[in-house]
């Protein structure tokens, strides 16, 4: 049996180089910079190598990666975990977390979601603050209810097709709740937490399987009745609830006949 374990680096600089082995990812954002490696069998040597090319870029190109900016995330659900080689950023040892946020949501190495669901909670009640002082001034229902979808609802759907399938029926009941004192407020019905996925999940199916090139293209593919989908196969419940299998079921579900 091959053991897979995920090792993330993250660091804030901007770079223009590209990763050489397929088991490791380099993603860019503005300054954030990822460095995921793949390992399989316990070999790290295509994840470290990457890790001493990009901070040998860096020096090259008179970049300076800040240590004390940069983390490292170890995702391994292996009942027995081996240590790690240690990684150093420019002669400081980078330290190991279990959790960091990434493009405004956090991951844990667990992949569960209470972290980053506890702060989206956190902002969207903070935000209902100024929807109940517009009530006060009596504005139409109307601007209400685009100060909602704007403020309010984009936070609740911050990468929502991302987290909400994995998400606990608990987290759910605390975003829905916020989404209640809402309808409480404005006097009308807002679209469900459920709904926000489904619409939003839809769209971005709609716009992978527009795209040919995207790497999950393939994984949206017709039954020989083209009236469902082929499901994707999926050993555990963590890979049943991430994006592409529940992106599968729904739009499954959506097309069976009531």
């Amino acid at each position: 049996m091959v053991h897979i374990t995920t090792r993330m680096l993250v660091s804030e600089a901007v770079l223009f180089c590209t990763s050489s082995h397929q088991s490791v990812k380099l993603l860019k954002f503005v300054d954030d910079t990822t460095l995921i490696g793949l390992i399989s069998g316990g070999d790290e040597s295509a994840y470290l190598w990457e890790t001493d090319h990009l901070v040998t870029w860096c020096r090259l190109n008179n970049l300076e990666l800040n240590a004390l900016k940069t983390v490292e995330m170890v995702v391994d659900f292996r009942k027995n975990v081996a240590p790690h080689a240690p990684i150093n950023v420019c002669d400081s040892p980078v330290k190991v977390v279990e959790s960091f946020r990434f493009l405004g949501s956090i991951i844990t190495q667990d992949l569960k979601w209470e972290l980053n669901i506890s702060s989206i909670t956190k902002k969207a009640q903070q935000t209902m603050y100024f929807l109940r002082q517009l009530k006060k001034f009596n504005l139409p229902k109307t601007m209400l209810v685009q100060f909602y979808r704007a403020i309010i609802e984009s936070i609740l759907c911050s990468s929502i097709t991302v987290w909400y399938a994995a998400a606990t029926a608990k987290d759910k009941g605390r975003l829905q709740r916020i989404i209640r004192s809402a309808e409480k407020v404005i006097g009308c019905s807002l679209p469900s937490l459920q709904d926000l996925f489904a619409s939003r999940t839809l769209k971005r199916v709609r716009k992978i399987v527009a795209d040919p090139a995207h790497p999950g293209h393939d994984l949206f593919v017709p039954l020989p009745s083209d009236r469902r989908l082929r499901s994707v196969r999926t050993k555990t419940s963590r890979h049943t609830n991430s994006f592409f299998p529940s992106a599968v079921g729904l739009i499954n579900r959506a097309r069976v006949p009531h």
